[in-house]
């Protein structure tokens, strides 16, 4: 569906809520963030995943799965209590890879916006970091689908904002978001649907750090965080300090999901997705949303590169 047909959506307010109370239930589990592995859920070779790779594919170094993940928020993905040690729903699915292809995982911490250039450069193998598919990303990258892409709205626990579900309840007010995300890309349009209606603009802040962003919305330099719903969801349940009020699919209102992401044509996606639904029927998979709770978040199948959001302005 084209950009313009989406943002006709949009306008009439035909957007995918979930019910205010996903979120909290999501991070109802206060986890261990122990720098101790041994735990993370394991999984057997899989010789089908395994025969699924393409006969010309090599691994950045032999005998390794080598990894990209951003430890930016638990439950995806945090550094440990060692401040070393990522650990999180992200890191624990590239474990069970990683044992599907016979191999020891490398998972490598990376900013954000480091990750296109070094799977692109064959630096790492594959990134699993939170990632969204998109028919822009898909002509440097193949996907493979493990995750339903949900965003949430989030504003301090005694704000007066009680409800956000359509664009003209953020006209005017300061949004923090994510830099180069799915969620950047929505609240843009929306702010763009609102200045043409003559609505009051909003604005964008960024933040790299988690306090610093926690500190903004707290003090009141920020009115509302837009951002993946799960994290913001386990931050708000153990602090206390911010309430849920809005909830929006990243598809918006298009279905988007959250994939294995691997260099475009270089062998390795179909292999994944082969040991996803292997994963994913073993019961593998669920153990590792049950114990990280995104289990609202869960695909009942994998896919190869599947219709990504289309492109902006398309």
């Amino acid at each position: 569906m084209a950009f313009r047909n989406r943002a006709s959506y949009l306008l009439a307010g035909v957007v995918a809520l979930v019910t205010l109370g996903f979120g909290t239930a999501q991070a109802a589990e206060k986890f261990n963030l122990s720098p101790d592995t041994s735990n993370r859920v394991r999984a057997e070779k899989d010789e089908a995943a395994i025969k699924a790779i393409a006969p010309n594919f090599k691994f950045v170094e032999p005998g390794k799965f080598t990894v990209a993940v951003n430890a930016w928020d638990p439950p995806i993905a945090t550094y440990a209590s060692d401040a070393a040690t990522v650990v999180g729903a992200d890191p624990d699915l590239a474990q069970l890879l990683a044992d599907s292809f016979g191999l020891e995982l490398n998972l490598v911490s990376v900013a954000w916006a480091d990750w296109p250039l070094g799977v692109t450069s064959g630096k790492y193998d594959a990134v699993i970091s939170n990632v969204t598919v998109t028919e822009e990303r898909k002509e440097k990258f193949d996907f493979s689908t493990y995750r339903k892409d949900v965003l949430g709205f989030y504003v301090k626990s005694d704000s007066k904002i009680t409800e956000i579900k359509e664009p003209k309840d953020v006209a005017g007010l300061k949004v923090i978001t994510g830099a180069g995300t799915n969620q950047e890309k929505i609240i843009l349009e929306w702010d763009r649907q609102n200045v043409a209606a003559g609505l009051k603009p909003i604005e964008v802040q960024y933040y790299d750090d988690r306090a610093a962003a926690d500190l903004a919305l707290q003090s009141g330099r920020a009115d509302v965080e837009f951002n993946p719903n799960a994290t913001q969801a386990y931050s708000s349940s153990i602090k206390g300090h911010t309430k849920l009020v809005g909830i929006v699919s990243g598809g918006w209102p298009l279905t988007a999901e959250i994939a294995v992401t691997t260099k475009k044509g270089a062998g390795l996606a179909d292999a994944v997705t082969v040991a996803l639904n292997d994963l994913i029927k073993n019961g593998k998979y669920g153990e590792v949303l049950t114990h990280w709770s995104l289990n609202a978040e869960a695909v009942d199948e994998a896919k190869t590169n599947p219709p990504g959001l289309p492109k902006s302005g398309s």
